[in-house]
């Protein structure tokens, strides 16, 4: 049951809300992590990784609540509840406790690779279901391939 109306058939919009949802615990997950990594983090590119991790934040940030936001219209109740995201989140675990400035650049590497590929499966899901959703999906694949491609030159890979 939805309070609010579709613009969408019940099929396309089934389709379009699975992907903003996986979407969006996965985009929460990678805010989560990169904090993770931004209180934790020591080595002697402290200072420009610890900023950087702060962009990964704001931008996951933004578009989590963006694709919340789109969901919703769609009459597709969000899902960002801390259980949720543990229990359906395809990124890649980040260790506890202080980390090198090194092992959290690869390991957002590996974060970036994991979720890049996931959304732009569902870019190709959503197509033909909802342009409108895949036109989202799409701006945001372009705004992490650039952290993603940011974090490889820090690693070297």
């Amino acid at each position: 049951m939805t309070v609010i109306d579709s613009p969408l058939p019940d099929k396309e919009r089934a389709i379009a809300g699975k992907a903003l949802q996986a979407t969006l615990v996965d985009l929460l997950d990678l805010s989560l992590v990169a904090k993770q990594a931004h209180w934790n983090l020591y080595g002697p590119r402290f200072r420009s990784i610890h900023l950087q991790l702060d962009e990964v934040v704001t931008t996951t940030r933004d578009y989590a609540d963006t694709v919340a936001e789109r969901a919703a219209a769609l009459g597709v109740s969000p899902d960002g509840r801390a259980g949720t995201i543990a229990t359906t989140s395809g990124l890649p675990g980040f260790p506890e406790g202080w980390t090198r400035d090194t092992d959290a650049v690869e390991a957002l590497v590996r974060a970036f690779s994991s979720i890049i590929g996931r959304v732009r499966q569902r870019i190709a899901e959503t197509g033909p279901a909802d342009a409108v959703t895949q036109d989202l999906l799409i701006g945001l694949t372009a705004d992490l391939e650039k952290q993603s491609w940011m974090f490889q030159a820090e690693s070297g890979q």
